[in-house]
Parts: structure tokens; sequence; C-alpha cells
């Protein structure tokens, strides 16, 4: 559902007309391919679920559905999903679905026992169904045009085409993929204990302090994203850049209070201490040895 909503989201941010057809053609689409990644992961993932309490009752798991049918409808909508964006919304939205699938069902679900950069991969993932949203209105991935809107430039007439910058696509990209590490990395931090009993390498198990440290820096990255690179792009007002500044400042400075207290908890006790206290049967092992 949220990579519908982000797709959507963009749609309605880009200053391209677009009609209802092509509208719920990249809804559909990206919600058959968003099934897919998410089926195609839950079946590689049935004897980590299995571990972890939060997992254990999803109907793979619990065996309410076979893996081959599984398998079989994650291969059919991901297909399916394709073919409504190539042949309803265009090539470059479809191509952008299928390499999600692709990403996540793939590489993502590979790494996240291989290495905390999973984490990154999966804030790909994440930031690509803005993208599919852009191109699908008409916009390029790739613009040539460098036209910029600083706060001094009045517009009275929009020229779409200079909406279609650099920037645009950018600025849609990274807002959801920077805003996914503050929400993961808490998220990773409050189920670290389920993480550990199934083995994920995940900066909420192999360090504690990077990991809100990561959040906080991203945290912080979205007040210049929001107040500087979006209104500059054209994709928003300089209006815009003040009031998201309420919001940003909100969040980043929550997840601040969380890295200090964090960082309190670590140096005070110990991260070995830590584990220990909550039961957590974890080894860890640094990157190098990995």
């Amino acid at each position: 559902m949220l990579m519908v909503l982000a797709t959507m989201g963009s749609v309605a941010v880009s200053p391209f007309p677009v009609t209802v057809p092509t509208l719920l053609a990249t809804a559909i689409g990206t919600g058959l391919c968003s099934a897919s990644a998410n089926t195609l992961n839950q079946v590689q993932e049935v004897p980590f679920d299995a571990q972890m309490a939060r997992t254990r009752n999803r109907p793979l798991v619990r065996r309410a559905v076979s893996a081959l049918h599984a398998t079989s409808f994650g291969i059919t909508s991901g297909i399916a999903g394709t073919a409504v964006l190539w042949t309803m919304v265009n090539p470059t939205t479809a191509l952008l679905g299928a390499g999600n699938i692709v990403l996540y069902a793939g590489v993502y679900t590979w790494m996240k026992r291989q290495s905390v950069w999973n984490t990154w991969v999966g804030a790909v993932v994440g930031g690509i169904p803005t993208l599919m949203g852009w191109t699908a209105t008409g916009g390029h991935l790739i613009p040539t045009n460098v036209h910029f809107f600083p706060p001094w430039e009045v517009v009275t007439t929009l020229d779409i085409a200079n909406v279609d910058n650099i920037l645009s696509p950018f600025c849609l990209f990274m807002l959801l993929y920077t805003w996914q590490f503050p929400h993961f990395n808490a998220l990773s931090y409050v189920v670290r204990g389920s993480y550990a009993q199934a083995g994920y390498r995940m900066l909420s198990i192999l360090d504690i302090r990077k990991n809100a440290r990561v959040a906080v820096r991203y945290a912080f990255f979205m007040i210049p994203l929001c107040s500087v690179l979006m209104p500059l792009s054209g994709l928003t007002t300089w209006t815009f850049a003040l009031t998201s500044l309420i919001p940003n400042g909100i969040f980043a400075g929550a997840t601040y209070q969380w890295w200090r207290h964090d960082c309190v908890v670590y140096l005070n006790r110990g991260q070995g201490q830590i584990y220990e206290h909550e039961g957590l049967s974890y080894q860890r092992q640094s990157e190098e040895s990995a």
C-alpha cells in the first residue's frame, strides 16, 4: 500500500497532465509489482520468519498457503504488473517496476543476512515508486533542462517544461529514500530482538549508536531537501519551504533525542551488556569478518 501511495503522491505533485486510465493503470501496475516483490520475499524467508514472534503467523509460515502457490502468485503478479505498466503507461515506468521486484526480492532479501548495507538497498526500493509516478506522467528520469526556481523569481505562468529539470526526479526519490532511515532504524531498534533471533544483520543489533546516528543524519537532511531543493526544482512553492520546517524540525528533534538516549544507554551499560540483558543470543560479528 505504501508503494502505491508513494507512486500516486508523485503523480499528484507532477505538473504534467495525466488521464484517468493512465492514473488507474499506474496504481494497478504498481500494486501488482509490489505484491510480487513482497510475496517472493516471504517465500524465501519462511525459515527466518518462523523464528520471529511478529512474523511467525504469516500464511506461508503457518502453511496456510503453499510455497508453490505463493511463488506462482508472485511470478504471475510481477508479469501482470509489468505488462500493465508497459502497455497502458510507458516502458520506462514498467522497467522501473520490474527492476524494483528484482532489487527487493533478489538483492535486498539476500543482503539482509549478509550486510547492514541491506538497509540502504531497501531505501532505494522505497524511493523508486516516486520515480515511477514521475515517469508515468511523462517526466524524464534524466532531464536535460537545468532551469531552477529561486525565491526571487516571480512566476506568473508556470512553464511545465521547466519543471522537468534535473532536480525534480532527484527530489522525489530522495524524499522517500531519506525518510526511510529514521523510520526503519527506529522500527528495527524496537524489534531488534526478533531480528537477532532470525540472524539478520541490522545496525540496531550490531551497532546501536550508529543505528541512531544514521537516523539523525537523514532526519536532518529532510530539512534542506524540503526547504531548499524541492521549491528550487519547481515541484512546490517557497511557501512550502517555510511550512515544512515545522514538521521536519519536530521530526529531526525527536530523532536527535532518541540518538542521545541510545548513546547514554550504550555508554553506561555497554553494548554487550544490553544484548545480555535483553536475552539476545545473537553473536556480534564485524562487517570486515563477514
